[in-house]
């Protein structure tokens, strides 16, 4: 509760609890058993931010959270524990709040890109090993540097697939690009699918500035992301916050130390942050959370145990709340132990001894003095929320959602072109392209049949010519031999007729008269030549 111009978190019969506003980005512990507190304790936070003009996002893991909308009512155990601490000014109110929901269905959709996100969470998203993901990392450089916008799901799909198809080209600049990953990055892409990741990735992306916002009155708006649904999927529900993390590190300015936050950002189930998440990633988010609350940011982490936390992140949590422990193991016990030992020890009570006695509602408290101390460890009784604990009716849900200034503003996906648009086109051209090539090889090997057919055609058509000339040659020769023996057979008939014989005859004697008239005048010119 606001009051004073302090967070009141607890009260114990000596003492208030306060967060000092400007120690708030200090960032923070909640921890506790199941059932022992945690989610009023984060609610209470949660409002008293919201009254002190500090917006707050959190994830509402059991539907429990939305209830800040409307008033609280009260009854006879927040009475007793309103008597019981001494509490006199307290006001049952609902809060300023923003219904977010991956999926868009119980909150305004909560979009981003792909190359937003980069490769490095995508990687944790799909569970890649070291060489998958170096691969995914050189496929979003070639994005990058071939302006290839990698905005939705199908875009990376198409992308790996372009790369798979041409991989020689890329290998040459980029290095070995694996088929055998890339098929796995494929198929883990369709889980990424299945699991919700395509309502995730696309636009109109989340505008980081629209959780920074405050209403007409003051009040921080209470950015509530609906994750009954997404916590089923706890990779996609941790790599989600690490996003948003890592998105407001990188787009918040330096403010310094500021008298109040800008944003408090609870990380409920937290364990899931950290679990099996590589060692250089935790390297980053250390980083990260020591350099955020310089941008007015404070985190906020809740888990059942302070073990689930990492110890360089565990170290840099000033303000804190331990709800009860149970210890039956050794081990257990020696969490307690380390638990116990955190706090800066209060001679009133055995702090180990305390832990595990805590009633529901009941913590253990150190917060940060203004001196950025941490305070001696109190014991006290958690206040009550002002707002409606459990639940709301979907109709409800559905007027603050209507009534919200985001409203229409994310609900419209918008598919501008991008790395698919422009594969697909270059694709198609290059199919176009190979089908042409294809289709003008083939019409050039017809043409070239239909060349060596002809040829073979005219050669065939010359032997027949040729086989034909020579045959009528031949014909022509066994004509004129026959037509040459059947004159000489008539000749030969001729001779042998007995007209030929009688006219032979005739022709002898007609020449041996002309022959011995001819002698007869020739011997007589002769001599009348020789006379003179």
């Amino acid at each position: 509760m606001y009051i004073d111009n302090n967070i009141l978190i607890g009260k114990n019969k000596e003492k208030e609890l306060f967060i000092v506003p400007n120690k708030a980005n200090r960032h923070g512990l909640i921890t506790g058993a199941s059932g022992s507190g945690k989610t009023i304790t984060l609610k209470v936070m949660a409002e008293s931010f919201s009254s002190m003009g500090v917006p707050v996002f959190l994830a509402d893991i059991k539907g429990d959270l939305a209830g800040t909308c409307m008033p609280g009512e009260e009854n006879e155990k927040i009475r007793e524990r309103l008597d019981g601490i001494g509490i006199q000014r307290f006001q049952y109110k609902g809060f300023p709040t923003v219904f977010w929901d991956v999926f868009a269905k119980s909150g305004h959709p909560i979009r981003t890109t792909l190359q937003s996100v980069g490769p490095t969470i995508i990687s944790r998203m799909l569970g890649l090993n070291e060489t998958q993901e170096g691969v995914l990392a050189i496929v979003f450089k070639i994005a990058r540097e071939n302006g290839y916008e990698l905005i939705d799901l199908k875009d990376l799909r198409l992308l790996l697939q372009y790369i798979a198809e041409n991989s020689k080209e890329y290998t040459i600049s980029y290095g070995n690009i694996a088929s055998q990953s890339v098929g796995t990055i494929q198929r883990s892409l369709l889980m990424l699918e299945e699991q919700g990741g395509n309502y995730f990735f696309g636009e109109p992306a989340i505008d980081i500035n629209d959780l920074l916002k405050v209403n007409n009155n003051g009040f921080g708006n209470i950015n509530i992301l609906h994750s009954v649904e997404l916590y089923k999927q706890p990779t996609l529900y941790a790599c989600f916050l690490l996003w948003l993390l890592n998105t407001l590190n990188a787009n918040m300015p330096e403010v310094g130390d500021l008298d109040k936050p800008k944003l408090v950002f609870f990380f409920d189930e937290a364990h899931l942050l950290f679990d099996e998440l590589p060692q250089y990633m935790l390297t980053q988010v250390v980083q990260i959370v020591k350099l955020i609350r310089s941008k007015g940011i404070g985190l906020y982490f809740i888990s059942q145990s302070p073990k689930d936390i990492p110890d360089d992140i565990l170290a840099q949590l000033g303000n804190k709340v331990q709800h009860t422990l149970r210890a039956y193991t050794p081990a257990e016990q020696k969490v307690i132990k380390a638990v116990a030992d955190s706090f800066r020890t209060n001679p009133e009570f055995n702090t180990e001894e305390a832990i595990m006695s805590l009633g529901t509602g009941e913590a253990l408290i150190s917060f940060m003095n203004e001196n950025g101390e941490p305070n001696i460890v109190e014991k006290a009784t958690i206040l009550p929320p002002q707002s409606m604990m459990g639940a709301i009716d979907d109709s409800i849900r559905l007027m603050v959602i209507a009534k919200s200034e985001f409203n229409g503003k994310y609900d419209t996906v918008i598919d501008r072109v991008s790395a698919f648009e422009i594969l697909s086109e270059e694709m198609e051209g290059k199919r176009q392209a190979e089908e042409q090539a294809i289709k003008e090889k083939e019409e050039q090997k017809l043409r070239e049949q239909k060349e060596k057919e002809r040829i073979r055609a005219e050669k065939e058509a010359e032997r027949e010519a040729e086989k034909q000339r020579k045959e009528e040659e031949r014909l022509a020769k066994e004509e004129e031999k026959q037509r040459k023996e059947l004159e000489k057979e008539a000749e030969k008939s001729r001779k042998n007729s007995w007209q030929f014989k009688v006219g032979k005859q005739m022709e002898r004697t007609t020449n041996a008269a002309l022959n011995s008239a001819g002698r007869k005048v020739a011997n007589e010119i002769l001599k009348a030549l020789f006379k003179r």
